[in-house]
């Protein structure tokens, strides 16, 4: 996916440096052998499920002796990635005795409403360490934060806690800008991208391969745990690993991104964020939700909760037929659908015209960012930044955002001190994880359930119980879910 940028015009310039551990070319060209585009399809790549008695010992070799690959292998969860397999292959690996199923590998994109907002900043000093994240620099801005109760809870001393951790399944982290340095644990972080591994060493090979190209895993996590420099977050010493399954593109596989859950699992995450999402035919692809369902019950065995987006097709997903929403439909998850001002003037609390919803699929609702539309065209407002066309969640931009034309990498927020504005359930969600993160500095870890029923129980009830398709159980409450 190509992401378009609106420029937008700022009541006074404002610049932050950025903490950059490590050089960021603002342009250069692609080396030669590196993909010119990021392609997420990869032929010949299968999922392969276990018996209860998982599998044997020479599987590998036996993989291998048909001509494939085993990339990745979980024996808790019983599930494989193959690659470089033909059909014929794949069925005959189907035919092992410790063999329950083997199904193709699915592609899918992240879909954003509307094209991310950019900003350049300038003549700003720095905020002097406030002990508050309502003093960041322009907290001013976070509608967001204002409407859960965030700032209610940090004036309250609940600012999270760093032996609690959430996992970004997403593009990855720029995780030394000045909202996010120190709160990344790089050494609990993993990429299951091979093309933007490729991509990182070939024009970053100093920096850790969760570097994010697209944006949008960045503009997720600082909604989750920010150092408050410029934009809080629900938290500010929550753990962050970044695991990343999209690519620079937006794209990714469902290999990838079950793999990223079991990591997250296995690697100590308290909750796992998946800003992601998509959806397949129901018919024909029963022994696929299987293989879903299994990865995340294991996650929720290993007392991680898992918070996903609902999806931006403004669908219904009570009646959407035999499409399976991934992953609202899966067992354990909390599933959030998105509400915001679509004009300065509106209700904060308004569902977004882009949010899927359903009364039976949809747990919570969270502030995700809105727009009024005309004619399929977003209608200006008068912000507190200025007139511009939605309400924005902001967060700074990924210092190592791509833009490839031609062949040639373009790095349009190389300098650290430029900010993008996103909407979507892909940033309602995290608001939901960071409320998570504060429960188990509460309530304390591997009580998944718990944390799920305190983030259901204290939401505020906006809509009609058990009419209004929107809301679920309510729009969630920070000082609410924390006893305040």
């Amino acid at each position: 996916m190509s992401r378009s940028r609106i420029s937008i015009s700022l009541i006074g310039a404002l610049a932050l440096a950025a903490c950059t551990a490590d050089r960021i070319d603002p342009v250069r060209p692609l080396p030669e052998g590196s993909p010119r585009t990021v392609s997420t399809a990869s032929p010949g790549r299968y999922i392969v499920m276990a018996k209860s008695t998982g599998f044997s010992p020479d599987f590998a070799a036996r993989v291998a002796g048909l001509g494939g690959t085993v990339e990745q292998i979980h024996k808790g969860a019983g599930i494989a990635v193959l690659s470089k397999l033909s059909a014929s292959a794949a069925a005959q690996i189907g035919a092992f005795a410790e063999v329950s199923d083997v199904q193709p590998d699915a592609t899918f994109t992240l879909d954003a409403p509307l094209a991310a907002a950019h900003s350049d900043l300038s003549n700003v000093s720095t905020n002097g360490g406030a002990v508050s994240p309502a003093n960041a620099i322009l907290f001013g801005w976070q509608w967001n934060m204002r409407l859960i109760g965030a700032d209610k809870a940090w004036a309250a001393g609940k600012l999270g806690a760093p032996d609690v951790t959430v996992a970004i399944l997403d593009t990855g982290i720029d995780y030394d800008n000045r909202d996010l340095t120190g709160l990344v644990d790089l050494s609990r972080s993993a990429s299951f991208v091979p093309s933007d591994d490729t991509l990182a060493t070939a024009l970053f090979p100093t920096r850790n391969k969760i570097s994010d190209f697209n944006g949008h895993g960045t503009n997720v996590a600082t909604q989750v745990s920010s150092n408050a420099f410029a934009f809080a977050g629900v938290t500010s010493k929550t753990t962050l690993i970044g695991v990343k399954v999209l690519g620079a593109s937006g794209g990714g596989n469902t290999s990838g991104v079950l793999n990223g859950v079991l990591w997250a699992a296995d690697h100590g995450a308290d909750v796992a964020n998946m800003s992601l999402g998509g959806g397949f035919a129901k018919a024909g692809n029963g022994r696929l939700v299987s293989f879903i369902n299994r990865v995340f019950s294991y996650a929720s065995s290993k007392g991680m909760l898992v918070v996903v987006a609902a999806g931006n097709d403004a669908t219904d997903l009570d009646r959407n037929g035999n499409v399976e929403n991934t992953y609202c439909d899966v067992p354990h998850v909390v599933c959030v659908s998105a509400v915001g001002p679509a004009l300065a003037t509106d209700d904060v609390n308004t569902p977004t015209f882009y949010t899927n919803f359903g009364r039976s699929a949809i747990s919570v609702a969270a502030p995700g960012g809105n727009a009024k539309l005309v004619n399929d065209k977003p209608v200006a407002s008068q912000w507190l930044w200025g007139a511009d066309i939605a309400s924005w969640v902001w967060s700074f931009c990924s210092k190592t955002e791509l833009d490839i034309v031609d062949g040639v990498v373009g790095l349009p927020c190389a300098s650290g001190g430029t900010i993008t504005g996103e909407i979507g359930t892909s940033q309602a969600s995290p608001h939901v994880a960071g409320l998570a993160a504060l429960l188990v500095a509460e309530l304390g870890h591997g009580r998944p359930a718990q944390i799920k029923t305190a983030i259901l129980n204290s939401a505020l009830d906006l809509g009609q119980p058990g009419v209004d398709p929107y809301y679920g159980r309510g729009r969630i409450d920070v000082a609410k879910a924390l006893g305040l």
